[in-house]
């Protein structure tokens, strides 16, 4: 059962994760999604207009909501946890398997298959069509690698945390 509930709120997490990216590129390039891109699109898409007036609070509205369902599965992972009495390295596990599954799927998914080998955000923005970014896999490789870094640290804490509510 911890495997099963572990990968099912990994994939929810994921999916959450592509929804913020879709809703990001559909309905307007929040300049806080597009800091995530090659600089050159970047760039390119900063006079992007919304499809339609409401878009851009639409858009807030979905982005919020599966920011929520994306927080929610990794917190429900801890409570799961603190409710079956896991172990401090039952739980440290769990989290390490979520964020790492989730970083994975950032890396490969979105970064190297969405932005580099598909024309998703060129449907979106045809503005960028021909961007030197979209060749450029690893862009942003310093970023990532901070972020491997911190996983471990924030599922010590993340573990911790929920130690504390199981004593």
């Amino acid at each position: 059962m911890f495997m099963k509930l572990t990968i099912q709120l990994s994939l929810v997490m994921m999916l959450s994760l592509f929804g913020i990216i879709w809703a990001g590129a559909a309905f307007h390039p929040f300049p806080k999604l597009m800091r995530f891109m090659p600089d050159d699109i970047e760039e390119a898409v900063k006079d992007h207009k919304p499809p339609f007036p409401a878009a851009p609070v639409l858009g807030k509205i979905i982005i919020t909501v599966l920011a929520l369902i994306f927080s929610g599965a990794y917190v429900y992972g801890g409570y799961d946890s603190i409710d079956n009495n896991f172990s401090f390295l039952k739980t440290f596990g769990r989290f390490i398997i979520m964020l790492y599954s989730v970083k994975v799927f950032d890396i490969i998914c979105l970064d190297f298959l969405l932005i580099t080998k598909s024309h998703f955000f060129q449907h979106y923005f045809p503005e960028t069509e021909g961007c030197a970014g979209y060749n450029n896999f690893g862009f942003n490789r310093k970023e990532q690698l901070g972020q491997i870094i911190r996983v471990p640290f924030i599922a010590l804490a993340s573990s911790g945390i929920c130690m504390l509510f199981l004593y």
